[in-house]
C-alpha cells in the first residue's frame, strides 16, 4: 500500500472508531435507545438517565477507549514528520465520528468521553489529565449540569495543550486538536448553552 494514503486512511479509521456508538450498543440488550431519552444524545451522560449507573460506566470506557484507539492507530500507521499532525486529526475525527456518527444515522454525543480517551493517549503524562479531572468534576459536583462540567473539563484540555507545546513536549501540530477539540464539544453543546444562557439548562439529577 501507498505510504502517501495512510494518512488519509489514519483519519478515517479516526472516525469510523469514533462513531462507535456505544451507549446505543450497551443500552440496546435492555430494550432501550438513548436516542429516545433526555437530550438524544448517545454519550455516558444521557445513557445515565436511559439505564443507570453501570450501563453509563461502560459506555464511558468504550468512548474513552476509541478515543486513545485512534490516537494509537494513527501513531502505528504514519510515521515520521507528519505524524504529529495526522494524530491531533485523526483524535478530532474520532470525537466528530463520536458526536456525528455514521452508524446510527449521524446522532451521537458531546464528545467528552472520546476526547478524554485522545488526550490521555496524547499526554506525554497521563497524570496531567488529574487537573482536568479534578476541575472538570468540581464543577460537575456544584452545578450537576454535564454540559458545563464537559466545557471546563475541554478548556482545561486546551490549556494542558498549550503547555505542552510550550515547554517543548508535543509539537507545535498538537495546537490543532487543542483548539478542536473544545471547538467541536462547543459546537455539539449549542443547545445546552443556549438554555444556559436563559438560565433553563437541565440538572442530570432532574426529571
Amino acid at each position: 500500500m501507498s505510504t502517501a494514503i495512510l494518512p488519509l486512511l489514519a483519519v478515517l479509521a479516526g472516525y469510523l472508531l469514533g462513531a462507535i456508538p456505544f451507549g446505543v450498543v450497551v443500552c440496546r440488550p435492555l430494550g432501550k435507545d438513548p436516542r429516545r431519552v433526555g437530550s438524544g444524545r448517545t454519550g455516558g451522560t444521557n445513557v445515565y438517565r436511559t439505564a443507570g449507573a453501570v450501563p453509563a460506566i461502560l459506555t464511558v470506557l468504550g468512548d474513552g477507549l476509541k478515543g486513545a484507539a485512534a490516537v494509537w492507530l494513527a501513531i502505528w500507521l504514519v510515521p515520521g514528520a507528519q505524524q504529529p499532525l495526522i494524530v491531533a486529526l485523526a483524535a478530532l475525527a474520532a470525537i466528530l465520528g463520536h458526536n456525528y456518527s455514521v452508524y446510527v444515522g449521524f446522532a451521537g454525543g458531546a464528545g467528552s468521553s472520546p476526547n478524554i480517551g485522545a488526550f490521555l493517549a496524547l499526554s506525554p503524562n497521563p497524570l496531567w489529565f488529574l487537573g482536568a479531572a479534578v476541575i472538570g468534576g468540581l464543577v460537575w459536583k456544584l452545578g450537576r449540569m454535564a454540559s458545563v462540567a464537559s466545557l471546563s473539563l475541554s478548556a482545561v484540555l486546551l490549556l494542558s495543550v498549550l503547555w505542552f507545546v510550550y515547554s517543548g513536549q508535543r509539537s507545535p501540530a498538537l495546537l490543532v486538536y487543542g483548539v478542536g477539540q473544545l471547538g467541536l464539544v462547543a459546537w455539539a453543546l449549542r443547545p445546552n448553552i443556549k438554555r444556559l444562557l436563559a438560565g433553563g439548562e437541565i440538572r442530570v439529577d432532574s426529571r
